[in-house]
């Protein structure tokens, strides 16, 4: 069986893990002895997997994370009055789907742009929106596009965000017209 042009017609149907698998199936004496279906299966996984990897990395690079924190690694044992039963609870997001509001609060250097963070990360992997933006930046975004007329624009796109991380939250006192933006946000 000729390989490459079935690769070629993988790659031009934009079946790129698929095509990966059978690139490496192709050249793997093990591969030969799986049935039609379990090959078939095997290279259909391939790119089941490789959609759901591309799709997670979009999702990462939209929601522009400060830390590369993830849920895994978040350290219950440092003394900053986190109960792990209640952020397995944040972490599994259904506040997120319904709609709620999330603060963390607490001194400098404790770690909530982290936390915050990780949980954007778990709501990634759960297939859901995220972007994370210093608070300060965001209203700035929103005077100049309220300068410009792209206000309800702007709006609108932060409104179909799943999970909004506003960051560095109370640094510096807000304006009225700051005040107004960040009511029409939340």
């Amino acid at each position: 069986m000729l390989t490459h042009p079935t690769l070629d017609q993988l790659n031009h149907l934009g079946l790129y893990g698929m095509a990966k698998a059978f690139g490496a199936m192709a050249t793997n004496d093990d591969a030969r002895t799986l049935s039609h279906a379990e090959w078939l299966g095997l290279i259909l996984d391939h790119e089941l997997t490789w959609r759901q990897e591309k799709r997670m990395a979009a999702r990462l690079r939209h929601a522009k994370l400060r830390h590369r924190a993830v849920p895994e690694d978040i350290d219950y044992r440092t003394p900053r009055g986190l109960d792990r039963r209640f952020m397995e609870t944040l972490l599994k997001g259904d506040w997120i789907k319904g709609h709620d509001n999330l603060v963390i609060t607490g001194p400098t250097g404790t770690g909530k742009s982290w936390l915050s963070c990780a949980i954007g990360h778990q709501a990634c992997r759960d297939n859901l929106s995220v972007l994370y933006v210093r608070l300060g930046k965001l209203l700035d975004e929103l005077s100049v596009a309220r300068g410009d007329g792209r206000i309800a624009v702007r709006l609108k796109s932060l409104a179909r965000i799943d999970l909004l991380i506003l960051d560095d939250w109370g640094l510096e006192p807000l304006n009225a017209n700051a005040r107004h933006h960040l009511l029409e946000i939340l």
